[in-house]
């Protein structure tokens, strides 16, 4: 595993999600929920760049970032542009992060257990970029079911 394969990947699928938002042909759509889909697209995306922000930046990058995951669920209507903007600098976190590591401090040990048991960075991040995917492509369902 290497670092740029990973900011590789990382940026892939944060600029995914920046054209997912940006693909809904309806604003208002972003925030829509129904009643078996609870999360939004808005809520989804404010959720990845905290966590993003939070694991990676935070804890990896020495970034400052304090997270309020209280607030990734339950902030409503924010304009489409400001969540493209917290995209794209979640995505400059990341790579800048990413950037200060190296490849041996893939195989250290990630300095929390946020899944509840010790792991290595690369193992982490390889986790993070799952959770990433899992829920971009809810946010891509969401928009094709919910924006009209």
């Amino acid at each position: 595993m290497t670092i740029e394969s990973l900011q590789s990947l990382f940026a892939r699928d944060l600029n995914k999600l920046k054209a997912e938002i940006e693909a809904y042909h309806n604003e208002a759509s972003i925030w829509k929920t129904d009643k078996n889909i609870a999360n939004s697209a808005g809520t989804l995306s404010l959720h990845l760049v905290g966590n993003l922000s939070h694991f990676v930046g935070a804890i990896l990058g020495n970034t400052g970032y304090i997270r309020n995951r209280e607030l990734e669920f339950s902030l409503k209507d924010i304009p489409r542009a400001e969540l493209l903007r917290q995209i794209e600098n979640t995505l400059e976190v990341v790579n800048s992060s990413l950037n200060n590591l190296t490849d041996a401090d893939l195989e250290n040990e990630y300095p929390f257990e946020p899944l509840g048991y010790k792991m290595t960075t690369g193992y982490f991040l390889i986790h993070l970029m799952g959770h990433l995917s899992y829920h971009l492509g809810q946010i891509n369902y969401h928009r094709r079911l919910l924006d009209s």
